[in-house]
């Protein structure tokens, strides 16, 4: 099983400055419980903004440098290394804008967290709902909240 894990605003944003536009706890909380136990691929700037590792979780990160290293990760040098050197277990693609655009064609759900505001920011991904392949199997929406935009937890399987 292939999935992707996106946040993505109203206007296609993901990303800004190499880190999340916004703050949503619910959010890194089921981030958490989708990708435990999987192998997440993920590019290096991906790899980079992460905390540290992550717990329980495989590192597979794909990177065009040959001299890249880093402890606790496995490095590949593209998406069908990374989903050869993650089988058999499941995979979570969580990033970056590029990896995601390459691994839409291999997964077979989305797990998207669609935050409902246009959010400012420099890494955008198109809706992959645009392409007809996907439809939606489950929403869950959540209102706005202090300063949070609302959002809605959507999955999308493959059509």
């Amino acid at each position: 099983m292939i999935q992707l894990v996106v946040a993505r605003a109203r206007n296609g944003v993901i990303g800004r400055d190499g880190k999340l536009p916004w703050h949503l706890p619910a959010d890194l909380k089921r981030f958490k419980a989708l990708t435990l136990g999987s192998a997440m691929v993920m590019g290096r700037k991906t790899f980079d903004s992460l905390p540290g590792l992550l717990p329980r979780r495989r590192h597979i990160v794909i990177t065009r440098s040959p001299e890249w290293r880093a402890e606790g990760a496995e490095v590949v040098h593209s998406l069908p290394d990374a989903l050869a050197a993650a089988a058999p277990d499941p995979v979570s693609i969580i990033g970056g804008a590029e990896i995601f655009v390459l691994a839409v064609h291999f997964a077979d759900r989305i797990e998207l967290t669609e935050v409902l505001a246009d959010v400012e920011g420099d890494t955008t991904m198109p809706d992959p709902r645009d392409s007809g392949a996907w439809r939606e199997t489950f929403r869950e929406e959540h209102p706005a909240e202090d300063s949070r935009p609302p959002f809605a937890f959507v999955t999308l399987e493959r059509a």
